[in-house]
């Protein structure tokens, strides 16, 4: 069985930073994709970045230049490196695992930034 665990959520100052980290565990592929999802309350869920098991990335418009995606495939553990956070950037960040047509998603982490 899969599973992710989110970590590294917590209150920040405005123009602060933060750094999430997402383990997966069980029967993990080779090739499969990892993402961050955020929510705020009151919105729907959206896509904050993505990246590969070969490292291809994607970063949604609102964080380009400032979150950054990577990954370490042998820890299989996925970083999400937010800097220059905003209060608008509070939200429920998510992370999930796609493989053969499958989704795992975690538990979620809180990120509260204060103005």
């Amino acid at each position: 069985q899969v599973q992710v665990v989110e970590s590294g959520g917590g209150l920040v100052q405005a123009g602060g930073s933060l750094r999430l980290s997402c383990v997966a565990s069980g029967s993990i592929l080779s090739v499969n994709v990892m993402a961050w999802y955020r929510q705020a309350p009151g919105k729907q869920r959206e896509l904050v970045a993505s990246i590969s098991s070969g490292g291809n990335t994607n970063c949604a418009d609102s964080v380009k230049g400032r979150f950054t995606i990577s990954r370490d495939n042998a820890k299989r553990t996925v970083y999400l490196q937010m800097n220059s956070l905003k209060p608008e950037d509070t939200a429920v960040y998510y992370c999930n695992l796609i493989q053969m047509g499958t989704i795992q998603w975690g538990q979620g982490t809180q990120v509260t930034v204060s103005s």
